[in-house]
C-alpha cells in the first residue's frame, strides 16, 4: 500500500500562490496515477487536478484552468499542486488520492487518500 501526506496548505491573501506536496511512502507514486480533490465546508469533494504516473497526461477542472499546475517529481516521491492567482473561493481542504486506474474526476477512483491540508485564501 501507497501513504500519503500532504503539506503545504496555509493563509495567503487573494491573488497570491501556494504550493501543495503530496509525499508518498511505502509504494513507488509513479506507479499510481495521482490526484487532487478540495472539500469546502458544507459542499461535495471536488476534483481539482490529476496527473499519469507514466508521466506526460494531466487533466483538470475548469475551475481551475490556467492557474494550478500539477507535476511529480520522482527522485521524491512527490506531486506538486501549484496553484496561482489565487481566489477565496478555492478555501477549501486540499486532498491527494492515488489510484491505479486512470477515471480522473471521480473520487471513487482512488483506493488511498491523505489526512488533508487547509487552504484558506482571504479576500
Amino acid at each position: 500500500q501507497v501513504q500519503l501526506e500532504e503539506s503545504g496548505g496555509g493563509l495567503v491573501q487573494a491573488g497570491g500562490s501556494l504550493r501543495l506536496s503530496c509525499a508518498a511512502s511505502g509504494r513507488t507514486l509513479s506507479d499510481y496515477n495521482v490526484g487532487w480533490f478540495r472539500q469546502a465546508p458544507g459542499k461535495e469533494r471536488e476534483f481539482v487536478r490529476a496527473i499519469r504516473g507514466s508521466g506526460g497526461d494531466t487533466y483538470y477542472a475548469d475551475s481551475v484552468k490556467g492557474r494550478f499546475t500539477i507535476s511529480m517529481d520522482n527522485a521524491k516521491n512527490t506531486v506538486y499542486l501549484q496553484m496561482n492567482s489565487l481566489k477565496p473561493e478555492d478555501t477549501a481542504v486540499y486532498y491527494c488520492a492515488a489510484s491505479i486506474y486512470w477515471n480522473p474526476r471521480f473520487p471513487r477512483t482512488y483506493d488511498y487518500w491523505g489526512q488533508g491540508t487547509q487552504v484558506t485564501v482571504s479576500s
